[in-house]
């Protein structure tokens, strides 16, 4: 029953053996994963996977990162992927990221509006990267309301609030299971379980016990064990409230 609310199966991490795990996620409880374009090409990729595999779904759009690649036409080829209603089920993931200055700060925000103006127009979900950029990226929020996720929540508990009562939902991955992980739990244990969804980031953002290595989807359960525990609650309806959060943001 598990609902994995970002990933990103495109990266090269899993060109070795990409078919052969994805198909034993599948068969060992993995659920849906929405898989997440950075790009056009990554984008054009997550459909491909959706189309070959039910249990994947597909968002397309820009990272903060890649924004010089978005040149003339960009949104008419989001636009364009996003026709395929049965596998793209959102924009994304789209944002600000201010930790590296791979981007200039003008082109990342002007990038991210016409990406949440294509949102509205089209009435599809975003998928929101937010990195050092908190102050910007709400600000964004409030001018555009979209409906959607904010990805690895890393704010504030003042700023959680807000986004929750925007009717946005947030995820967490396996930075709640991490040495130093103050903030991630205190944001699990302030979440409204209504508002959750747990995700992988993968082959990023690996939980303990296995830091260091490639991370997959299997490896939500841990992320899942941890927020559990701190809420109280068993793990196995913490996988169910999360799982029927995603299929309805994500119309599903």
């Amino acid at each position: 029953m598990i609902f994995d609310a970002h990933a990103h199966y495109n990266d090269e991490k899993f060109n070795e053996d990409r078919d052969t795990l994805l198909k034993s996620l599948n068969e060992n409880g993995v659920e849906y994963i929405m898989n997440n374009g950075t790009d056009l090409e990554s984008s054009v990729f997550s459909l491909r996977l959706a189309e070959k595999y039910p249990f994947i779904k597909a968002a397309a759009g820009f990272h903060p990162h890649e924004c010089d690649k978005a040149t003339d036409g960009f949104l008419d080829e989001i636009a364009e992927l996003c026709k395929n209603k049965e596998y793209v089920k959102a924009i994304g993931e789209i944002g600000l990221d201010y930790y590296y200055d791979f981007t200039p700060r003008e082109l990342q925000i002007t990038v991210f509006e016409k990406q949440l103006e294509l949102a509205k127009e089209l009435d599809m979900p975003v998928v929101i990267h937010d990195r050092d950029a908190h102050g910007d990226t709400l600000e964004i929020l409030r001018k555009y309301r979209p409906k959607g996720l904010l990805h690895c929540f890393s704010g504030s508990l003042e700023m959680l609030d807000e986004i929750l009562d925007m009717g946005m939902y947030i995820s967490l991955g396996g930075a709640v299971t991490f040495n130093n992980a103050k903030k991630p739990l205190q944001t699990a244990t302030s979440v409204s379980l209504d508002r959750l969804l747990l995700e992988t980031d993968a082959p990023y953002m690996t939980p303990v016990p296995f830091r260091g290595k490639r991370c997959d989807s299997s490896h939500i359960i841990y992320t899942a064990r941890k927020i559990a525990e701190i809420r109280g609650i068993d793990v196995n309806e913490l996988l169910k409230i999360t799982s029927d959060n995603g299929k309805q943001l994500f119309n599903i």
